[in-house]
C-alpha cells in the first residue's frame, strides 16, 4: 500500500506545471487519472513536448490515461459523475475557461463537498493580468529572477530550467496535501490555486525580502553569492570548482588550505564585512592560488578542512558522479513499446517505501477501465463512444 493510494486524482492539465503538481501525488500512489481531449477535439498541443519524448515521459508517469471530450454534454456529465467519487481535481486551464465548462470550484463541491480544486495559472484567478497567456519565461522576467540572473552589466538572463513552472507545481501540490489534511478534520475540501508568477516571488526568497524589508534592489552577481563571501566559482589548471566559505572560521580554513596566511593579513580583507566591501581582490587572491592544482584535489582538500566545494558538472557528469550514483537518482521504467526509460526519481526519501515505477500511458489507454470503475455500465460506455464524448 502507498501513502497516496486512498486517494483519487482527476488530472486536466498540461505541458509543464500542472503535469509537474500531479506527479507528486502519482510518485507516491495516488490514483492519478489522466484526462487528455478526445481526437476529434485534440490540437496536439499542451504535450510539453514529444509524447514519447524525455519531457513528456518525465512528467507524466505513474498515472493512467483517459480520454474525454468536457466541450460535449455527455462527456461533461460523465466528468461531473466522476468528480463525485474523487478526491482532487487539478487543472492548469486560463482563469476563465473553467467557469466557462462549469467545472469551477462552486460548481464542484455542490456536487461533491470534499473535492479539492488545484489551480494553476499565469497571474492568479482574480486581477488586471488573471486572462492573460502565462508562460515560464515570463514569470522568470516579471518575478525579478532574471534581473539577478548572469554576470554583471550582462543584462537579464533565463534561468536553464523552467523554474516558475516546476515551483508552481511544487507549491499547488503542497497545497493540495495541505487541503487534505484538513478535510480529514473538516470533512470539506478546499480550492488551491497558485500561479506561476505567485511562484517566482515566492522563489526569489531572501532577494525579494531584501527589496520589502529594505527597499534593496538586488543586482546580477554573476557566480558570486550575492551576500555571502567568498562564494562563487574559481578556475583551477583544469578547469572550474565552486567554494562556498562566508564567515570568519571557514574563511580561517580557506586560508589555511590555500596556504596564503601573509596574504591574509591584508587590511583590506580583515574582516567578513571588509571581504564584502573587497571582493574582486579576494576573488584574485584565491584564484591565483586554485590555478595551480586540478579541481580535483582541491575539491578534496577543501572538503577535508570542512570547506564546502564542489566540482561544476555538465549533466552526463552529474550521473557519473559516485554519490549521484550510490542514491540511485537515475531510476528505470518498463514501457510496454519503448523498452527501458531511465528518468529522474522523486528527490525525497520515505523510509518503508519507494517511489511508484509505472511508466506513462498511452493515450486514453484505460477509458474503458477507468469509467468501469466509477460505475458506468458497459452500455453507457458504448453510448458514451458513440456521441464522441471519450
Amino acid at each position: 500500500m502507498m501513502p497516496l493510494s486512498r486517494f483519487t486524482v482527476l488530472d486536466l492539465t498540461r505541458v509543464r506545471s500542472g503535469p509537474t503538481c500531479v506527479r507528486q501525488l502519482a510518485d507516491w500512489g495516488a490514483n492519478v487519472i489522466k484526462i487528455e481531449a478526445t481526437d476529434e477535439v485534440d490540437t496536439g498541443k499542451g504535450l510539453g513536448g514529444e509524447r514519447d519524448g524525455p519531457d513528456f515521459q518525465h512528467v507524466q508517469r505513474n498515472k493512467r490515461g483517459m480520454t474525454l471530450n468536457l466541450k460535449s454534454p455527455e462527456g461533461l456529465a460523465a466528468f461531473r459523475r466522476m468528480v463525485a467519487k474523487a478526491d482532487v481535481v487539478v487543472e492548469n486551464y486560463r482563469p476563465d475557461v473553467k467557469t466557462r465548462l462549469g467545472i469551477d470550484y462552486d460548481a464542484l463541491a455542490a456536487i461533491n463537498p470534499r473535492i479539492v480544486l488545484g489551480s494553476i495559472s499565469g497571474f492568479g484567478q482574480d486581477g488586471p493580468y488573471a486572462r492573460r497567456p502565462g508562460f515560464d519565461q515570463i514569470a522568470q522576467g516579471m518575478g525579478g529572477l532574471m534581473s539577478v540572473t548572469g554576470l554583471p552589466g550582462q543584462g537579464p538572463v533565463r534561468a536553464g530550467i523552467p523554474v516558475a513552472d516546476l515551483t508552481a507545481g511544487l507549491y499547488c501540490a503542497l497545497g493540495i496535501m495541505v487541503a487534505l489534511l484538513e478535510r480529514e478534520v473538516t470533512g470539506k475540501g478546499r480550492w488551491v490555486h497558485v500561479s506561476l508568477l505567485e511562484a517566482m516571488i515566492a522563489m526569489m526568497d531572501f532577494q525579494a525580502t531584501r527589496w520589502t524589508m529594505k527597499h534593496d534592489v538586488p543586482k546580477q552577481a554573476g557566480n558570486d553569492h550575492p551576500t555571502t563571501i567568498p562564494t562563487g566559482l574559481f578556475k583551477t589548471s583544469d578547469g572550474v570548482i565552486n567554494i562556498a566559505g562566508g564567515g570568519q572560521v571557514m574563511w580561517d580554513r580557506i586560508v589555511k588550505v590555500l596556504g596564503i596566511g601573509e596574504e591574509a593579513k591584508d587590511p583590506d580583507i580583515a574582516t567578513d564585512k571588509l571581504r564584502s566591501q573587497n571582493r574582486v581582490k579576494v576573488n584574485a587572491l584565491l584564484e591565483k592560488v586554485t590555478l595551480t592544482d586540478t579541481a580535483a584535489n582541491w575539491v578534496a582538500k577543501f572538503n577535508k578542512e570542512g570547506v564546502p566545494c564542489g566540482p561544476v558538472y555538465a549533466m552526463d557528469q552529474v550521473f557519473a558522479d559516485e554519490q549521484v550514483k550510490h542514491l540511485g537518482l537515475e531510476m528505470a521504467l518498463q514501457h510496454p513499446r519503448l523498452g527501458t526509460l531511465n528518468v529522474v526519481r522523486a528527490p525525497m526519501q520515505i523510509s518503508g517505501v519507494d517511489c511508484a515505477r509505472n511508466p506513462t500511458p498511452e493515450r486514453g489507454q484505460h477509458t474503458d477501465e477507468v469509467l468501469a470503475e466509477f460505475g458506468f455500465t458497459a452500455e453507457e460506455i458504448a453510448g458514451l463512444r458513440a456521441a464522441k464524448a471519450v
